[in-house]
This record gives C-alpha cells, structure tokens and sequence, in this order.
C-alpha cells in the first residue's frame, strides 16, 4: 500500500514542458520547421501528461476514498458494538450526543436518555476532570450497585463558526474488584493501647475491697465498649489494656468521639477525682511490630498532651479527640532527679552547650535558657545563648544578664552557633517542642545531641529523637522545670542572682503571679529561687508598662465582643505589640462571666491570635485547628496570608466546632 501511495503522489512535470517551449521558441531563430516540429512534439507530451495526471487524481481519490469508508465503518462498529459502555456528551451543557447499547443498559435510561441531561442519568458523575485534562475519573462512579473507572478525552468542534467541546468517556466496571479492596482495607488490624492514667491518683489510700469495685466499674465500661467490634481485648498490665480490632470498627469510634473517655469519667476515686482514660491507637502500618510502635507512639503523644484524650496514628500524621479536661499535677519528685542526672551527664560529655527558647522568646524562655547556662558553668563546660535579632519581650532581662562578667560572651547568634557547632555539640531546646517554632531551626538540624525542657501540650509536629525529653505538660512553665533541675545540680549560693531573678520572672510571667496553672511544685521551685536570692519586688518592675502600652491595652478591650456568652473576642485591625495582646487578654479573663479570651492583630501578612482561658474551655484544642499550639489555659497562633475579618471567622468556626463536640 505505501509503495502505491507514493507512485500515485509522484511530482508533477510541468517545469519540463515550459523548458521545451523555452527550447523550441529559441529554435525558431535558426529553423521555422524545426521549431514547428518540436512545439508539435510539446503539445502532445502536454496532452498525454494532462490525461495521465486526471487519471491519477481519479485513482487517488478513488483509493482515499475507500480508505476512509473503511476506517469509517470500522469506527462505528467498534463504538456500537464496544465491550464497554460509551457515552459522548457535552461537558459544558452535560448534553448527551450519543451513547452505545451498553451505557444505556448501564444506566437503565433506554427511552429518555437523549432528553435528559447526563448528570440526571449518573448523579454520583462530575466531569470536571475532563475539563482539567485529565483521561481518568480520580474517583469511581456508583451507577445503582454497580462502581465505575471512567476514562476519557475531550475532541474540540466548531459549528456555526462556535467553538464546543465533545467528551467521550469509557466505563469500566471495576465492583467487584473494588468490593476485595474495600474488604482487604476494613479489615486490616488496628491497635489501640488503653491507659488509665491517672491510676495511683485514684487507686492511693483506698482499702482493697473499694479499689476491686472501681476496677470492677471500670473494666465493665470497657468491655461494653470495645465488644462491638469484636476484637481482642487484654489488660496487661494493672493500668494498661491492649485492644486489637478491624479498621472497619474505627470509623465508628471517631463518629461517636470515643464515648468511653466520658464514661469513664463518671468512676469516681478518692477524694471524688475522676478516673481518666488515654487511648493510644495506631493504623495504616506494614507490619504488626510497626502497628504497635504507632499505638506507642499514640500514647505518649495522649500523656504529653495532659491525657484524658484519645490519638491515632498512621504513617503520616496523628489526629487528636477529646483533651478537654483540666490538667493534674502528675509528677513526680524521682523523674526530675533522674532527668537531672541524665542533663549532667549529657553537658558534661559536651564541647558545647548551645541554647535557645521559641522565636520571640518571652521572659520565660529566657528565664530557662539562663537555667541552662547556670547548669553549664557549673559543670565547667562552655555555654551560648541565642540572641534574636530586634526587640523582644525578654529584653530587659537579657540587658540584666548581659552586664555580668559571667555573661561576657555567652550571648550569640544564629549564624555564628552553626559556625561552632561540632559533633560534640548540645542543643537545649527551651519551652516548645514544636520544631518550625524554635529560634534557629538550621541549628536543630545540624546538632545531632539536642534536649528539649518543654511544658506546653505535644502538637502533631514535635521534636524527635531528642537525646532527652523532659516534657511534662502539667507544669506552670519552663522555668519551673528548669529550677527543679537546678535543684539537683546546684545548690543556691551557685545560683547568680539575676540568673534566679530570670527563673522566677518566667514562673510569674506564665502563672500571671501565681494565680494560675500552679501546683505544689511550683511554690516549691519559687521557693528555691527565693533562697537563690531573687527578690520578687525588684522583678515587679519587669512586668511594668508605660502609658502608650496601656492605652493601647484598653483600646484592645474596646473592640471586644462576646461570643455565647462566655468567650470574648477582641479583633483589632491596626499592628499591636505581642506582649500588650497577650495583657489584654489576660485583662478581658477580669470581666464577669468571661471564661476565654481571644485577641487577633494583623502584623504585614501574618494575624496574630492570643488566647486566655481561666475554666473549661480549652483554646489549645480550639486553636490547634489554625495550626497554632500551647496548653488548656495559654495558647496562641498565627495565621499567614489572611485578613483581620477573615482570621475572625475562622476563628469563630472554630470556637462553633470546639462547642458542637461538647
């Protein structure tokens, strides 16, 4: 065939006759009859290619013809009579052109097809796709009980000088494939590991017969909860459950919020304290060992975070229920010692003892960086505190510091730790956990020995794979844990003024003077300060402010609304300083019936949320879902590329969700 297409498409020879005119023309100057002879010879080599060339364009269009005809009927059998159904329609009007018997058995449209429109006939069928130029459906198509592949593509047409799109579209019937898939997902295993965790609270000073009831109460409540799902349910411990069950089962259990959480609180201890149950579960995992390293890493992630709260884990992220109850003081004097010697042991094996609090450091992450480097000197090992650029609310006390021959050179910043940092290096990470908030997040990367004395609830996003942890989430602030350190390593005539001065300015910055989110140990580390020589009436001055920054204070307070009679919300649309935000949160706590605060200020294309709570409402819960983060009583966010307004109703539908799920 190719051999004959291309004799029948051979150049024509027109260029020659003209040279043959050119030639006989030429000879007419020489001989009239031999020029008459040759224009003889010309016209009828004209006339036979002139016959030989018609004769060929009939052939061509003869065998073009043909061809096409072929093609044509071999088209229109394979779509009429295709082993899937098709259906070509207009995607912009959903008009339907044409289908083929299958579609039309598929969808049981036989008579009223081509009247109606292609979404009436499959509703669960969007054709955005095609639009976007994709040839495959990303999602499957239910046609009654039956589930769909749709691949397709679109063909552009012009009619009436107008430009339109015609889409084909092939279904493929994949149910009973899908069906196995369904099957093979619900019923992969799920661990979940069940914690009482607050059991010596509850279980302390009772006699034997009570504490076998209340066991007895609560084991019930578990039993009737995990039996639906048909799993294996052990307690392994006297305070620990291990639950296995199908996936299928879980769904269920998030749609009713793990239910069991409020019922076993309903068991009351001594003293009427409530028992409180952590549920850690993990899913999606290669492996049954891997299975249960999540559920692991689930219920630490529930302690961390104050307990009272179920966490699931897959291999990508955790998703958080529950965590609204108020936090108890749960440590223990033996953690922090051991946690003491452990810090001894990594600073002095160090070259150099690196530290740093969040971004904007207030007095409290100060005030433990100072702790650290307290610990440092007294270990004999080099210490270097890094300095952020610019002003922050911890300035003052820096300047403190910073005129003491102790604190010459201790003082540092980001560019010229990762210029000293070696293999030998630590990095103590002070009051956050989350590593997209510390100051330098390059030197976090670099520093292969890092500690992290944190007392904000876990986020999903933590520091990992720290040499030390000492995260403890019921304590007031990061000084306090830092003092209890210090408590084991030093005694308080090693302790330099100003460096206690800057603990008990954290513990009060966090506390608001003691009068929130303290415990026996706070008192307790406030008291070693006190012995260390800090005087609380020179401190009183750190938390003084000049005229400008109450007027501003109060010019936030105006703008306050009430939201369900029990949350105020100030929004204001002009930049504020972070610290008079913070106070006029703390101040809008002081109006009667207020149980949270929440105040929004833009800063270029960043708003800012400061909130406050002093009873239930937990505005870490609510503002974990801006991506902000802190504990039940002190949080904060900062939601980029947003509005005032818009950051407010966000906000506000937060709030609304946080309420609904109550």
């Amino acid at each position: 065939m190719n051999r004959k297409l291309a004799h029948l498409l051979e150049p024509g020879l027109r260029q020659y006759f003209l040279c043959l005119v050119a030639f006989a023309l030429i000879s007419a100057h020489f001989s009239i009859p031999l020029a008459v002879i040759e224009l003889a010879v010309v016209v009828i080599l004209y006339l036979y290619f002139r016959s030989s060339t018609n004769k060929r364009k009939r052939e061509i269009i003869k065998y073009m013809d043909s061809l096409t005809c072929s093609m044509d009927t071999a088209s229109k059998d394979t779509m009429l009579h295709s082993p899937l159904p098709m259906v070509i329609f207009r995607p912009d009007t959903d008009e339907v052109i044409w289908s083929n018997e299958r579609f039309l058995q598929m969808t049981g449209e036989r008579e009223h097809l081509f009247d109606t429109k292609l979404s009436a006939a499959v509703p669960d069928f969007n054709p955005r796709w095609l639009m976007e130029g994709k040839s495959e459906c990303p999602n499957e198509v239910e046609v009654g009980d039956r589930r769909y592949l749709v691949f397709g593509h679109l063909v552009r047409t012009e009619d009436k000088k107008e430009t339109s799109c015609l889409a084909t579209t092939y279904w493929v019937d994949v149910t009973e494939y899908s069906n196995i898939s369904d099957e093979f997902y619900d019923s992969r295993p799920v661990a979940a590991i069940l914690l009482l965790d607050n059991y010596e609270e509850i279980m302390k000073n009772m006699e034997e017969n009570v504490r076998s009831a209340m066991l007895s109460a609560i084991n019930q409540k578990l039993k009737e909860w995990v039996e639906p799902a048909q799993g294996l349910f052990i307690r392994h411990d006297r305070d620990r459950y291990l639950f296995l069950f199908e996936q299928r089962y879980l769904q269920t259990f998030k749609e009713e919020k793990f239910s069991i959480l409020d019922s076993v609180r309903e068991v009351l201890g001594v003293n009427n304290v409530p028992a409180t149950l952590s549920i850690g579960i993990g899913q999606d995992a290669n492996s049954l060992e891997e299975l249960y390293q999540y559920a692991s890493l689930s219920i630490e992630m529930a302690l961390s975070r104050g307990g009272d709260q179920a966490v699931i884990k897959n291999r990508y992220n955790f998703e958080f229920f529950g965590g609204r109850s108020k936090e108890l003081e749960k440590r223990t004097k033996v953690k922090s010692r051991v946690m003491a010697n452990a810090m001894k042991a990594l600073i002095s094996d160090s070259s150099t003892v690196f530290v740093m609090g969040h971004k904007y450091p207030d007095l409290d992450a100060f005030g433990a960086c100072a702790g650290v480097a307290a610990m440092a000197r007294k270990l004999g090992v080099p210490c270097r505190i890094l300095k952020e650029p610019g002003h922050t609310p911890a300035e003052e006390m820096e300047n403190r510091l910073r005129a003491l021959p102790e604190y010459a050179d201790v003082m540092i910043s980001e560019q010229d730790a990762l210029l000293a940092a070696d293999s030998r290096s630590l990095l103590v990470v002070v009051d956050t956990n989350r590593p997209e908030q510390v100051q330098a997040e390059a030197l976090l990367d670099s520093c292969s020995r890092v500690v992290v004395i944190d007392h904000h609830r876990r986020a999903a996003t933590y520091i990992a794979n720290a040499a030390l942890n000492f995260h403890e989430p019921y304590a007031s602030s990061a000084s306090e844990l830092t003092a209890e350190l210090i408590q084991y390593l030093m005694d308080p005539a090693d302790l330099l003024r100003v460096e206690a001065e800057a603990l008990m300015a954290g513990i009060m910055l966090d506390t608001k003077n003691f009068t929130m989110r303290t415990g026996g140990r706070t008192f307790e580390a406030a008291a070693f300060l006190r012995r260390a020589g800090a005087d609380t009436g020179e401190l009183k001055k750190l938390f003084q402010n000049d005229l400008n920054g109450v007027i501003a204070r109060y010019d936030i307070i105006r703008n306050a609304k009430v939201y369900e009679n029990s949350i105020a919300i100030a929004a204001v649309d002009h930049t504020v300083g972070r610290v008079t935000a913070a106070q006029a949160a703390d101040e809008l706590l002081n109006l009667s019936g207020i149980d949270a605060s929440f105040v929004l200020f833009p800063d270029e294309t960043t708003v800012f949320v400061s909130a406050r709570s002093i009873g239930s409402t937990n505005v870490q819960v609510i503002l974990e879902k801006l991506g902000g983060g802190g504990n039940a009583a002190t949080a904060g966010a900062q939601i980029p590329d947003a509005t005032v307004q818009e950051a407010t109703e966000r906000l506000i539908f937060a709030i609304r969700q946080y309420l609904e799920d109550e």
